[in-house]
């Protein structure tokens, strides 16, 4: 029995009382569903008895890891609250946030009161613990394998949770969503890797929307509005690139305001002789309404091109940045700029680059959205000025530059999509989607954010 209860008095009670406070919780819930109060009081005592012993199971394991890495003798008076504290940060911190995000959201939304969504909590919380116990054991991409477990738990707890999540068109509209989004991450994982930031994203998703189906109406044959577009974005991304190679320092406020410029200059363009700002109507081509709707067909395969277009993406950025010299030199430039000097690495060329690419790639979504939309709407890139950053930070490329990668940055999509499916599927409103994020990105910044930075390790 001594290796399955703390020697810490005060973690016995904070385990006792987070045990009590969750069987209280279901006991509510048990009665507000209106089932038999035999099932409620058996179901209370028994998630009880089984939280409370799992909770003093996992703190033996930290006061155990704790002790060992001290290279002490277990003593009872050794290990407390400070030290629990000082070597799990990250994980508590992460499940005091999704337990708060739960209370919140209980107390706020009548519909998630249910027994289904306090068990999908506690699993969640459950699995959290485990993915950062056996993250322990990887050097190299530990915050990429938390992110890929909890997007293993989200699918999973998803599938029980709500009807027909694995269906076909669910599947098919998680990654559609999903490849928009990855398209746009690709030039923000870039920028991130030299230890920048593009927050002009969102604007050029929403002016190249309007502009491409602008030029469309102006008799532009669509191929060459397509082309059009997405070489002005990769222009835009190379001035912002040079703006803020010059400026070093300031790439989060210059691409901001370079972004809000370039959303104002193209509405005034297509709202001359029309009295709809931000708006552009027209007909969208067959074949681009075929590349990104839902309806969309591959070679007769009921399967959007986009996707197969983002996996070809992902390949290739991948496949490029592992094995190529310009992605071996991005990481050089992003670890340590001054020895990537010395060997004759351009950071002007890189940095400009990557800022023209993330353009180009920003465009190309806001084409593609043309065709899943069917009409021109400047607002269309508002969601992605926050989740492209999320969706590099929940992969775990670092912002400070030198570490990550586009691989991590695709299991940030998924898991920010899949995450948006669940929490529209139990019915909670786009705000509530925004304040669940921001609170998963928190612990996911503090795990890199406490590992040294790369250029401190060469």
């Amino acid at each position: 029995m001594n290796g399955l209860i703390p020697k810490s008095p005060f973690l016995i009670w904070l385990n006792l009382g987070l045990a009590l406070v969750v069987a209280l919780l279901g006991f509510g819930l048990g009665f507000y569903q209106g089932l038999a109060a035999q099932i409620v009081i058996l179901a209370t005592i028994g998630s009880f008895a089984i939280l409370f012993g799992a909770l003093n199971y996992i703190a033996t394991i930290f006061e155990a890891r704790h002790i060992a890495g001290a290279g002490e003798e277990p003593a009872p008076k050794s290990v407390g609250a400070g030290s629990i504290w000082s070597s799990n940060q990250v994980l508590i911190v992460a499940m005091g946030l999704l337990l708060l995000a739960y209370l919140i959201i209980a107390a706020s939304v009548p519909v998630f009161r249910t027994v289904g969504n306090l068990v999908a909590f506690l699993l969640l919380e459950l699995i959290l613990i485990f993915a950062f116990t056996v993250s322990r054991r990887f050097v190299h991409g530990r915050s990429a394998f938390i992110g890929l477990i909890v997007l293993v738990a989200l699918i999973v707890i998803s599938s029980f949770t709500i009807d027909a999540f694995l269906s076909g068109p669910s599947i098919k509209a998680i990654l559609l969503f999903a490849s928009f989004l990855g398209i746009a991450c690709v030039g923000q994982t870039l920028v991130a890797l030299l230890g920048g930031l593009d927050l002009s994203i969102p604007y050029v998703v929403g002016a190249s929307n309007i502009g491409m189906l602008y030029l469309i109406g102006l008799g532009v044959p669509s191929w060459v509005a397509l082309g059009a577009t997405i070489v002005a974005g990769v222009a835009f991304g190379f001035m912002n690139g040079v703006l803020t190679y010059r400026l070093q320092g300031q790439a989060l406020i210059l691409t901001l305001g370079t972004g809000f410029a370039l959303a104002g200059l193209v509405q005034i363009i297509t709202s001359i002789g029309s009295s709809f700002s931000g708006n552009v109507f027209g007909t969208v081509p067959d074949w681009l309404r075929n590349l990104a709707a839902m309806n969309g067909e591959t070679f007769g395969l009921a399967v959007p091109p986009t996707i197969l277009v983002w996996i070809a993406i992902s390949v290739i950025v991948i496949v490029g940045l592992r094995y190529s010299a310009y992605g071996r030199q991005i990481y050089a430039l992003g670890g340590n700029r001054r020895s990537a000097k010395l060997i004759g690495v351009s950071e002007f060329k890189y940095w400009t680059t990557c800022y023209a690419i993330s353009g180009g790639f920003a465009a190309l979504t806001g084409c593609l959205l043309l065709g899943w939309s069917g009409g021109g709407f400047i607002g269309v890139g508002n969601p992605y000025l926050f989740t492209t950053l999320a969706a590099v930070v929940i992969g775990g490329t670092s912002l400070l530059g030198g570490y990550g990668g586009y691989g991590f940055t695709v299991i940030g999509v998924l898991v920010l999509q899949v995450l948006t499916a669940f929490l529209i599927g139990i019915g909670l409103k786009y705000e509530w989607q925004q304040f669940i994020f921001g609170l998963l990105i928190l612990p996911m910044v503090a795990l890199y954010g406490r590992s040294p930075h790369i250029r401190s390790l060469v």
